[in-house]
This record gives C-alpha cells, sequence and structure tokens, in this order.
C-alpha cells in the first residue's frame, strides 16, 4: 500500500519549480527571482530560498552571485549517459508502482493521464507539458522508493524534456505511450510497464536526436 508523502513548503515550492523547468513554462537561462516566486506561491522567502538552494543542488538550477539562481543550460552530450541512467532507474521504479499500486493510486494516475490528454486536445501545449510530469511524477511516487525517485529528479533536471515535448506530433504519441504504462499497471504486469517505460523514454530521445541531425543538416546546406 503506497503512502501519500506529505510535502513542506520547501519541497512545494520545489515540486512546482520542477514542474516549471521541466514544462518549458520557466525556459532555460531565465533568472528566477526569489520574491516574485514567493507572490506567486503566496508564501515567504525563506521556503523559496530553501527550495531554490535544492534545485541547485539537483542540477535544476544554477547559482550565480551576480544574477541570482538562474534555470541550468541544455547540454545534449550530457543526456545520452542520463537517458540510459532513467532507464535503468525508472523502470525499477515503475516495477515498484505495479506491486504497490492500489485501487485509488490507479484512480489519481487515470485522472492524470486523462489530463495531459485533454490538454493536448484543447492546444494547451504548455498544460500537457506540466500535466506530463505531473503524470510521471505520481506514477514513479506509487512505487514508495524516495531514494531512487530522486536520483530520477537529478536525472530529469538534465534532461531535455522542454524540447522533446515541442516535437511535431510527439505530445499526441506520448498520449498513447502513457496509455501503454497505465493498462500494464492496472493489469498488475509488471514486464510489460517495464517495456511500455523504456520504449516511452527512447522514443522521444530518438525524436530529439532525429530533429536536431536534421536541423544540422538544413544549417549545413544553406
Amino acid at each position: 500500500m503506497s503512502l501519500m508523502h506529505y510535502k513542506t513548503k520547501e519541497e512545494q515550492v520545489a515540486d512546482f519549480l520542477r514542474e516549471g523547468i521541466i514544462s518549458g513554462r520557466i525556459p532555460r537561462g531565465a533568472r528566477l527571482k526569489q520574491q516574485e516566486i514567493a507572490s506567486q506561491l503566496n508564501t515567504s522567502i525563506t521556503p523559496v530560498r530553501e527550495a531554490l538552494k535544492l534545485l541547485v543542488a539537483e542540477g535544476y538550477v544554477v547559482g550565480d552571485n551576480y544574477r541570482g539562481a538562474v534555470v541550468a543550460p541544455f547540454d545534449i552530450e550530457a543526456s545520452t549517459e542520463v537517458l540510459n541512467l532513467r532507464i535503468l532507474l525508472e523502470t525499477q521504479l515503475v516495477k515498484g508502482s505495479v506491486e504497490r499500486a492500489t485501487a485509488r493510486d490507479i484512480a489519481e494516475l487515470k485522472v492524470l493521464a486523462a489530463e495531459f490528454a485533454g490538454a493536448f486536445a484543447a492546444g494547451d501545449n504548455e498544460g500537457a507539458r506540466a500535466a506530463n510530469y505531473r503524470f510521471h511524477h505520481r506514477m514513479f511516487e506509487v512505487a514508495n522508493m524516495p531514494q531512487t525517485l530522486h536520483f530520477v529528479q537529478i536525472l530529469w533536471a538534465r534532461y531535455p524534456f522542454d524540447l522533446i515535448n515541442r516535437l511535431q506530433g510527439r505530445v499526441s504519441r506520448a498520449v498513447e505511450e502513457h496509455d501503454q504504462m497505465l493498462d500494464a499497471i492496472i493489469a498488475s504486469d509488471s514486464a510489460s510497464a517495464m517495456l511500455a517505460t523504456r520504449q516511452h523514454i527512447e522514443a522521444g530521445w530518438q525524436e530529439l536526436r532525429s530533429s536536431l541531425a536534421l536541423h544540422a543538416q538544413e544549417r549545413a546546406s544553406r
């Protein structure tokens, strides 16, 4: 049976910022102003300051004495190694989720998957990217493997979700891939859930690499 983890204000702020960065709502290189974030979330500066320290440690944010906290840039070379680590850890998390998921967990995941699909259908790309983060985070949270999830969140900081989810047709394909993962969890089929998770991760990465290679060819031919 999975337990809902109580989140401190610091953790709530950090999760809000992670979602914003991964979805692309907060762009790479953007300066994160503590007072603006505190006002937006109706909280004090202290949890914002502590959340930013956590995100610097995880790699989502770069600390700069002159500009303050800045969203970290994207490094495609580092992402290749991150890809393999994501597959290793996320397949273990989804296996744990299959083993621990309750009817309530599955109902929550169905709602989150529907929010993702609904945002895409409505043309709300930013909303879809944010819902994508919430779906994956909740799915892995069900596994009740907090250390593994912590390492995965560090890997997510170094992964180009914002670029992948902007690729033509990618979100539509991700809707189907989410359904495959969710169907496997509902069926208590660990092997299928792990395979679907691996294919989901690999599909986005391969599409990004193909897109970047095409753009490089187009630039070279000009």
